[in-house]
C-alpha cells in the first residue's frame, strides 16, 4: 500500500487564509520538474523498474480498493503531491467543510450535505426542522410502500415519476438505476428531466393515473423545465381522473417554497424542504433522495447513507498517505495540470452504473469548472477536466478505439466489481482488467509484425499492415474495485468522488459549491421566451426567424 512519507497537515483553521493560486507553492515547481521527466517515461517501463508498484501505489478502505499503479507517477511524484496538499492546507479545508464554515464563500454559507447522512453537526437553528422533515419523509415513504397512502380512487401506487432536473434528477436517477434489481417489489420509479414533451409522454405511456404518484423536485419551485413538466403531469391526472377528482394524493414535492408548492396543489404535509446548505448536485442524501427511497425501501436507503458516512469518516480522519479521496484528487490534478491531460473517461463495468458518468459530469464540471479564484483573480492553471464515459463492455466497441490509436492522451477511471462466480460477471471483470492493462502497455511495431507473421500473413503484407496495428498505449488509468454493487457500496463510491472534487477545488482555490455560470444561458432563454427580438446577435435572430418559418410550413402541410 502507499507508503507513509511522514508528512503532516498544518494546524491553521482560518478558511480565509488560503493561497490564491497553487502555482506559487514550492511543491508546484517540483512537480513541474517531475512532469518533464515522466512525459518521456512509459508507465509499463515503470513496472519493469519496480515489480511492487501495485503494492506501493494502491490503497484500500473497507473492501474498496483503488489501484493507482497504472498512473504515470513514481514515489518522488507522490511525495511532492502530498507536499502540495500540505502546502495548500487541504487538512484545513477538510476541517472547515465538516465544521460548517463558509466554504461556499461566494454565497456565504457552509456546504453540509454530509450532515444529511449523519457525518457532522448541522447548524443548531436547523436541527429541529431537518429532524421533522426526515421523520415525515420516512413516514411518507413507508406509507406509499405499504399501501397506507393511496390514490384518489383507493388504489396503491404502482408508478412513481420524479420531475426534476440537474441535481434533482441525476443523483436519484443514477442511484435508482444502480440499485433497483429485477426482483424489486416496490413501485416502478421513473425520472423526467427534459422539457421535451417526448420524455414525459414516454414515461407515462404504460402508467395508470389511478396508481401514479408524481414528485415535483425543485428547491425554489421556480425551475422552468420542472414546472413545465409538473403542469403537464397535473393536466394528465385531471384528464384521466376527471376534473372533479381530488388529485392531491398523487402529488408530493421536494422544495423549500412550501407556499408555491401548496398553491400548485400539493398538500403542505407532503412538501419536504431541504436546507440551503445542501447544494443540488450533493442533494441525493436529502429529501431529494425520496424517489430512491421509494425504489429501494427505507432500510436500504439507510444503508446507502451508511456507506457514504463510512467514507466521510475515512476522509476526515485518515492520514494523507492513506486517504483515498485525497490521493485520488492529487493524481487527477497531476494529470490535468502537469501532464496536460484534458479529459477523464469514467468507465463503469457494471450495467447498473451506466449513468454514473453523467452524474459525475455534473458533480465535477459544475463544481470545479471555474476560473475565478477566492481573491477574484483568474486561475493560472487548468481546473476541472472534461468528464465523460460510458458502460463497459459497450464502450469497447465504440469509443475505446480512440484510446488505443487516437492522438490524445486520456485519463481513465475503471470502476469494476469483483462479481460472483457467474461466468458473465467474471467475463466483465476480465474485460475491465484487460482494457486497463492493454491501454497502458499498448502494442508496438515489432509486436504487430510478430502477430501478423504468426497468422501466416505474407511478409510484404506484414510490412504494409503492421503500422495500422500499432497501439501506443501509455494511457494512465485508475481501477476502483468493489466487492459488489449494493446501497452501502454505492454510497461509499459517490462520497469518494464528492470528496475528491472538493479537495481539487480547494487546491485550485476556487469555490466548488456555486454555479453562477449556468445562469447566463437561463437568462438568455428567458429573454428569448419573452420575445426580446432585435436584442440578440444576428445568428440567434436569424435562427429564430428560420424556426418560425419552419413552423408555418409544417402547420400548413399538416
Amino acid at each position: 500500500m502507499l507508503e507513509d512519507e511522514g508528512l503532516k497537515f498544518s494546524a491553521s483553521t482560518d478558511v480565509t487564509d488560503h493561497p490564491a493560486s497553487p502555482r506559487h507553492l514550492a511543491a508546484w515547481g517540483a512537480l513541474q520538474q517531475h512532469a518533464c521527466r515522466l512525459r518521456q517515461t512509459r508507465i509499463d517501463a515503470l513496472f519493469r523498474e519496480d515489480a511492487d508498484r501495485f503494492g506501493r501505489f494502491s490503497l484500500s478502505f473497507d473492501q474498496l480498493l483503488a489501484d493507482f499503479s497504472k498512473q504515470a507517477i513514481d514515489t518522488d511524484v507522490l511525495v511532492d503531491l502530498m507536499r502540495l496538499a500540505e502546502q495548500a492546507r487541504v487538512a484545513d479545508g477538510v476541517r472547515s467543510l465538516f465544521d460548517g464554515e463558509e466554504v461556499n464563500f461566494t454565497e456565504g454559507r457552509p456546504a453540509l450535505h454530509m450532515a444529511m447522512r449523519g457525518s457532522c453537526p448541522m447548524p443548531a437553528g436547523d436541527a429541529d426542522v431537518v429532524a421533522d422533515t426526515r421523520s415525515r419523509l420516512r413516514a411518507f415513504a413507508a406509507a406509499v410502500l405499504t399501501g397506507a397512502h393511496v390514490g384518489c380512487t383507493g388504489k396503491p401506487f404502482r408508478h412513481v415519476v420524479n420531475l426534476g432536473i440537474g441535481g434533482s434528477d441525476l443523483g436519484p436517477r443514477m442511484a435508482t438505476e444502480a440499485l433497483v434489481t429485477s426482483h424489486a417489489t416496490g413501485p416502478v420509479v421513473r425520472f423526467v428531466a427534459n422539457i421535451d414533451p417526448n420524455e414525459l409522454e414516454h414515461v407515462l405511456a404504460d402508467a395508470c393515473a389511478e396508481t401514479t404518484l408524481f414528485i415535483v423536485s425543485s428547491k425554489s419551485f421556480t425551475t422552468a423545465e420542472t414546472l413545465a413538466n409538473a403542469n403537464a403531469a397535473r393536466q394528465w391526472l385531471r384528464d384521466a381522473l376527471g376534473q372533479g377528482a381530488d388529485i392531491t394524493p398523487h402529488l408530493a414535492a421536494v422544495s423549500n417554497a412550501v407556499e408555491l408548492a401548496t398553491a400548485f396543489g400539493i398538500a403542505p404535509e407532503r412538501v419536504f424542504p431541504l436546507p440551503e446548505w445542501v447544494g443540488g448536485r450533493y442533494s441525493v442524501w436529502s429529501p431529494t433522495g425520496l424517489p430512491l427511497m421509494l425504489a429501494i425501501g427505507v432500510q436500504a436507503f439507510e444503508a446507502f447513507l451508511a456507506g457514504a458516512r463510512a467514507m466521510d469518516a475515512h476522509f476526515r480522519s485518515a492520514p494523507l498517505h492513506a486517504n483515498l479521496p485525497v490521493t485520488m484528487a492529487l493524481i487527477g490534478l497531476w494529470n490535468t495540470d502537469f501532464l496536460d491531460i484534458e479529459t477523464l473517461a469514467v468507465l463503469p463495468y457494471a450495467n447498473g452504473l451506466r449513468s454514473f458518468p453523467g452524474w459525475l459530469q455534473q458533480l465535477d464540471m459544475e463544481s470545479n469548472g471555474k476560473r475565478c479564484l477566492r481573491d477574484g483573480s483568474t486561475s493560472e492553471v487548468h481546473t476541472a477536466p472534461i468528464v465523460w464515459g460510458g458502460a463497459g463492455t459497450i464502450g469497447q466497441h465504440a469509443f475505446h478505439q480512440l484510446f488505443y490509436q487516437g492522438t490524445r492522451r486520456t485519463a481513465l477511471d475503471f470502476i469494476v466489481l469483483a462479481g460472483s462466480e457467474d461466468p458473465r460477471e467474471q467475463a466483465l471483470l476480465h474485460n475491465a482488467l484487460a482494457q486497463s492493462a492493454a491501454l497502458m502497455g499498448g502494442r508496438d511495431l515489432d509486436a504487430a509484425l510478430r502477430m501478423l507473421r504468426a497468422r501466416g500473413v505474407a511478409e510484404d503484407e506484414c510490412a504494409r499492415l503492421a503500422p495500422h496495428l500499432v497501439c501506443p498505449g501509455n494511457q494512465p488509468g485508475t481501477t476502483l474495485l468493489l466487492p459488489r454493487l449494493d446501497p452501502y457500496r454505492l454510497g461509499q463510491l459517490m462520497a469518494l468522488y464528492e470528496h475528491k472534487v472538493f479537495v481539487q477545488g480547494w487546491i485550485w482555490g476556487i469555490n466548488s459549491f456555486d454555479q453562477f455560470g449556468v445562469e447566463l444561458g437561463k437568462d438568455m432563454a428567458r429573454s428569448l421566451a419573452s420575445g426580446g427580438a432585435g436584442t440578440h446577435d444576428p445568428s440567434t435572430t436569424g435562427l429564430l426567424a428560420a424556426a418560425a418559418d419552419m413552423r408555418r410550413i409544417t402547420t400548413a402541410a399538416d
